[in-house]
């Protein structure tokens, strides 16, 4: 009980000396608030980001793979390799792929038809910034897109080239207003027309892909549009049982190495890229950033910690007479020690506090505003409190120590 009272008291010594110096521990706890505020705010971005991510990249299933003539390669400013391009996989290629690949699993085809087409509709048109894929009837399954109204590609739809589409949410609210159904109707996609058929369920921009801008159009009609004469073509297999994907890999790999001619000497000209590949690599990168906000707020925090240390040292200066008297009534140099080491943690801890708050703010403001979603991240804000203690007892031991060992005698007399 006693010693309870002991804490309790030296707290309540500590806030009033607090209270009494509002603005040396205003400026004091503002410096460990903006360290805190650094490391909590970088950490609560990038976790929900990654979590976004996650959520993401899990919709394409971890059970699928794409064969493509180069790899994935994204690269944070300079960093990184540049990845290797082999000869395109031709539309042929990719057709006795699909042809003669049976292991159980199901294979889709696509190829990018251009980045910056524009879709219209009556007076309604959309930026020059959409998407056109063409795909096969499998390619919604494989990569994880479902349908909210309408119908996928039928066999007939590919080999027909039929002239119809299926659009991206953000494609038919630009186009069809007022809630008016898109199903049936003509858009035009450069200079081409076609008949909406389906229409996307939302996916967000969390991964950064904009599927929502995208339409798809049967594979065969698409190659009728591609302006480049040599397109690159990608077969997705998605395995029914996640537990033979690497027997399916192999299988796939010595599959297409066939169709490409390649002898046992030979290594292999295309890419095995996995779905999560692309995450696994933004998340590696992100542990960089992580990495750098916590060098930033630690030496934000040594910087705090040693004006905090100053701000006790003068605090012991100006108390020197207190001290005097606490000591002439009977207190010990190990409570008029936990007095100063308390004062010390309560202003890390308040500066701790409103750092916390503000890091989950600008961190949920950042990762909203990448699409992300809003997390609360208790793990980090156990850990901001965890250093404001730290902090706090580094920097106030010294200070504790020196006005527990001054003499009663003389700090009475100190003027």
């Amino acid at each position: 009980m006693s010693v309870n009272m002991s804490y309790r008291e030296n707290v309540k010594l500590a806030l009033q000396s607090i209270v009494s110096n509002k603005l040396r521990t205003f400026l004091t706890a503002l410096i460990i608030a903006i360290g805190i505020m650094a490391l909590i705010g970088v950490l609560t971005s990038i976790d929900a980001i990654q979590s976004s991510l996650t959520n993401s990249f899990s919709s394409m299933g971890s059970n699928s793979f794409n064969i493509r003539n180069r790899g994935v390669n994204v690269r944070i400013g300079d960093s990184g390799s540049q990845a290797k391009i082999f000869p395109a996989i031709t539309y042929q290629d990719a057709l006795d792929f699909k042809r003669n690949f049976d292991f159980g699993a199901l294979v889709s085809l696509n190829a990018n038809v251009t980045w910056g087409a524009t879709a219209k509709y009556q007076n309604e048109k959309t930026n020059p910034n959409i998407g056109v894929l063409g795909t096969d009837e499998n390619y919604l399954q494989t990569s994880g897109y479902k349908l909210a109204d309408g119908r996928n590609f039928t066999t007939q739809d590919v080999e027909n080239a039929a002239s119809v589409v299926i659009i991206g949410k953000e494609v038919k609210d630009k186009l069809f207003k007022n809630n008016k159904n898109p199903l049936g109707e003509y858009i035009s996609l450069g200079g081409d027309r076609f008949t909406v058929i389906g229409v996307l369920e939302s996916k967000g921009s969390s991964a950064g892909f904009g599927s929502d801008k995208a339409c798809f159009v049967p594979l065969s009609r698409g190659r009728a549009m591609m302006a480049r004469g040599n397109p690159s073509f990608i077969i997705t297999v998605m395995s029914s049982d996640p537990f033979k994907m690497d027997a399916a890999e192999g299988e796939a790999v010595a599959t297409f190495r066939k169709i490409r001619g390649l002898n046992a000497k030979q290594s292999n000209d295309f890419e095995i890229v996995k779905s999560d590949a692309v995450a696994q690599i933004l998340m590696q990168n992100l542990s960089y950033v992580t990495m750098g906000a916590i060098i930033i707020a630690f030496i934000t925090l040594v910087g705090a910690s040693i004006g905090l240390m100053n701000i006790m040292l003068v605090s012991v200066t100006e108390r020197t007479r207190e001290i005097g008297v606490r000591k002439a009534i009977g207190a010990t140099p190990n409570v008029i020690r936990k007095q100063f080491l308390m004062e010390a943690i309560v202003i890390c801890v308040l500066g701790g506090i409103a750092g916390i708050i503000l890091g989950i703010t600008i961190g949920n403001l950042l990762a909203l505003a990448l699409g992300a979603d809003f997390i609360i991240p208790w793990q980090w804000m156990g850990l901001g409190i965890s250093v404001c203690i730290i902090v706090g007892i580094l920097s106030g031991y010294y200070p504790a120590s020196k006005a527990s060992k001054l003499d009663p005698v003389e700090a009475l007399r100190y003027e």
